[in-house]
């Protein structure tokens, strides 16, 4: 088996890699290009550890194989940061909250809830519980990190405002 290139756009950065054509998405953007907020966990996409965007929507690394992202828009929770390395405002609130203890979920955790603020203007908590469910912590027991994704949706500007 010979390898590919493939371009990837990562956190707006563009990327060539030489992959082998089962070379998943998630060792690609750990290993080569050196990525440490994407971590490996179950590698059977059931626990959210590897939790990237594509195209806006929280998708598992550990499923996809890096050929498969060419010509889409694959985000780190590195890529959520400000232009100066400053956090972004739900990165801030995990902290306020305690939202992130030993932190190895919490790339996952930040990546599906901020999905899911762009999508929902106001959800609920059952709402905000129900779109965490694939993502294991387990440290917090959840409360804070709810607690986070709560305020985080709370302040944004409402639709149409």
């Amino acid at each position: 088996m010979s390898k590919v290139s493939v371009n990837l756009s990562v956190n707006g950065s563009q990327h060539e890699v030489w992959v082998f054509p089962n070379d998943l998405l998630l060792d690609v953007l750990h290993d080569e290009l050196g990525l440490a907020d994407v971590r490996y966990g179950c590698g059977e996409g059931v626990c959210g550890t590897c939790t990237v965007q594509l195209d806006g929507e929280p998708v598992s690394a550990c499923l996809l194989f890096a050929v498969q992202v060419t010509g889409r828009e694959i985000t780190t929770v590195r890529g959520l940061l400000g232009e100066d390395d400053s956090l972004h405002p739900i990165q801030e609130c995990f902290l306020r909250h305690g939202g992130a203890q030993c932190g190895f979920c919490t790339p996952g955790m930040i990546l599906t809830a901020h999905s899911l603020a762009e999508r929902a203007n106001r959800p609920s908590r059952a709402e905000i519980r129900y779109e965490l469910v694939g993502n294991l912590c387990r440290c917090t027991g959840y409360t804070k990190i709810l607690d986070a994704v709560e305020e985080y949706v709370d302040s944004r500007p409402s639709e149409g405002a």
